[in-house]
């Protein structure tokens, strides 16, 4: 009787200690952005947020713009996931400033990534880890029409870094060295080029971004500009279309952070922790992209992938009494 007793009250307590880290947290309502790393990581938060810290998670959709003017003005939803904030700046420090909204973690360690990239099977056999060193093999890219020039795949029409690939092609004497601009005709044009390279082994040159799926699931490596980013000429010449005398330049790396609250921050408790220490770098959320499109999967199901799979990332996002939770509930 005694150690039943001793049973009941111990799940009591634990039953008590669990309602009261609910009604800590509370409703936390989360924006599921319509991007696929965006919305892995909400679904991830989801999972993490209520097993582990007891909160009860609504998910809302979301975009950059009507996401942040919501949080902004109206102070929902609670969270923000992953918010590029280049796009935002001003306003969002504005907010900082005046206590309404607060930054958490750098959930994009590396930040968005636009660039010119080769497989890096390429880069490693034949030393090409610059646009210079690009710039001298022509004859390492093919898929030109003119056979005798190298391929550089630019964005399809209707995107903005069509007009700023095109620029950069110029400016770094691409059209003069023996290299032709290639329209990959569409979005699936365009990875279908990348992904029938890579599966042959063969050169290929040209723009892409990350965290992507593709890039999770093809080695490729990141040329260096060799020059820094200049904003006067990026917002005067490379980003205007037929810029006359486009000069080198180079992408800025886009910032993506978590933003809340201050509702949500003073109520989260160690839940906040969390927030400002979940991180993950482009490799790992390509490798979790690549899974999805792979197996044509939702946003949970790319979470429940990372979680079982990717232990030795969230656990240390968490501690050690959150992760079994996790793991429990998994």
């Amino acid at each position: 009787m005694k150690k039943l007793f001793v049973s009941v009250a111990a799940t009591a307590l634990i039953g008590m200690a669990s309602s009261a880290m609910a009604e800590e947290c509370g409703t936390v309502t989360v924006a599921e952005m319509n991007w696929a790393s965006a919305g892995a990581i909400s679904q991830i938060d989801k999972i993490i947020l209520e097993n582990g810290y007891g909160c009860t998670v609504e998910l809302v959709s979301g975009d950059t713009m009507p996401t942040f003017t919501s949080m902004n003005e109206k102070g929902e939803p609670d969270m923000a996931p992953e918010l590029w904030i280049n796009a935002v700046r001003e306003p969002l420090d504005k907010a900082v400033a005046e206590g309404s909204l607060i930054i958490g973690g750098e959930i994009l360690n590396e930040g968005g990534v636009e660039g010119f990239w080769v497989p890096t099977y390429i880069a490693e056999e034949h030393d090409i880890y610059t646009v210079k060193d690009a710039l001298a093999h022509p004859e390492l890219f093919p898929g030109a029409e003119d056979e005798s020039k190298g391929a550089f795949f630019t964005c399809p029409a209707g995107w903005n870094c069509r007009i700023t690939t095109g620029n950069l092609f110029r400016a770094f004497g691409f059209d003069k060295g023996g290299f032709e601009l290639v329209d990959p005709g569409s979005a699936a044009g365009l990875d279908g080029a990348l992904a029938k390279a890579n599966e042959r082994k063969e050169g290929w040159l040209g723009y892409y971004w990350a965290p992507t799926a593709i890039l999770g699931k093809y080695d490729m490596t990141l040329l260096d500009f060799e020059v820094p980013h200049d904003k006067e000429e990026w917002d005067t010449c490379t980003v205007i279309e037929d810029c006359p005398e486009p000069k080198p330049n180079s992408w800025v790396k886009s910032e993506v952070f978590t933003v809340v609250t201050d509702d949500f921050a003073n109520k989260a408790g160690p839940a906040m922790d969390y927030i400002k220490g979940r991180t993950w770098d482009n490799r790992t959320a390509g490798k979790v992209l690549a899974w999805m499109t792979d197996n044509q999967a939702a946003n949970e199901d790319g979470a429940y992938y990372f979680l079982e799979n990717f232990e030795d990332v969230w656990t240390q996002w968490v501690s050690p009494e959150v992760a079994e939770k996790v793991k429990a509930a998994l």
